[in-house]
């Protein structure tokens, strides 16, 4: 490591690597240059990141200084941590992931728990998935409603790769169907109509894709990100598409960007199969979920 006086007698430890790496990220302006150090060392070192605090005075082999250099040049350049480790807990589940994939974000349990609070405990439901990515909603669903069955597709077939492995891990991978598609391609019309689709589509503005932190612009699938001109183009898209898929009463669960609840409002308004839209927020207060009823029959 630089910037440290060279001497025979000094010998890293984990205390002291920890703090010389938290101030290098904060002279590189890397976001939370503290628990990026303690996670990146933990995973240098192959133990839990709360090990570093018991064994602080542990010293550091070359070897160990070695991965841990690989790392922080890799998060100097606004490499996501998730992406350096090759994973990331989403619903307290520890998930593959990798630039194939979005990273699970917080904001988007608040889709599971909207969707749990929708799932009937009374029969099995059918429920299916559009964009499943690394698996993350699907599985979290599938881990909290054994009875039900469960349907994701992607376009991707690295993604599908990918939320399968991540099923496997968690012994979910009978309880759900993946499968390659492109929104509703792979879906025969008014067959085996489905009682909710789920999503977390695309919602950022092309244009507005640059101005994101390096981290999401310049690693994440642009494909996961970008929703075109206006942001709504695959919200619109499952909209003015999903009644064909719905069973009468079923129901739409899309995660939204911030300013996207008037026009989402204005989409369904004039759209004779569903009921009036309704909104809830997340954790930060913001709207994020929209849910749209199929209006049932008569």
């Amino acid at each position: 490591m630089q910037n440290h006086p060279q001497s025979r007698e000094f010998q890293w430890n984990v205390l002291n690597l920890l703090k010389w790496a938290t101030n290098y990220f904060k002279s590189r302006d890397i976001d939370s240059p503290r628990s990026t150090a303690e996670i990146l060392l933990a995973s240098a070192l192959q133990m839990e990141r709360i090990e570093l605090y018991i064994r602080y005075d542990q010293p550091v082999t070359r070897n160990e200084l070695s991965a841990f250099k690989a790392l922080i040049i890799r998060r100097i350049k606004h490499e996501p941590v998730a992406y350096i480790l090759g994973s990331k807990e989403f619903w307290s589940k520890e998930l593959l992931v990798n630039q194939s994939v979005l990273i699970p974000r917080p904001e988007t349990e608040c889709l599971v728990e909207t969707a749990l609070c929708r799932i009937s405990c009374g029969f099995p439901m059918k429920i299916l998935e559009l964009g499943t990515g690394s698996g993350a909603v699907s599985i979290a669903l599938a881990s909290e409603r054994s009875d039900h069955r469960f349907y994701a597709s992607d376009r991707s077939e690295e993604a599908i790769r990918i939320a399968v492995t991540n099923a496997k891990r968690h012994q979910l991978q009978h309880r759900i169907c993946f499968f390659v598609g492109d929104w509703f391609q792979a879906l025969k019309e008014n067959s085996d109509s489905f009682d909710m689709i789920i999503s977390n589509p695309p919602y950022i503005r092309t244009s507005d894709i640059p101005l994101l932190q390096p981290e999401i612009s310049q690693y994440e699938p642009r494909v996961a990100l970008d929703g075109g001109e206006d942001g709504l183009q695959w919200i619109r898209h499952i909209i003015l598409n999903a009644h064909r898929f719905l069973k009468p009463g079923g129901e739409i669960l899309l995660e939204i960007g911030h300013d996207q609840k008037e026009s989402i409002q204005k989409i369904v308004e004039p759209l004779i199969w569903y009921e009036r839209p309704d909104f809830s927020m997340d954790y930060s207060g913001i709207d994020r979920i929209v849910r749209i009823r199929k209006k049932a029959e008569g």
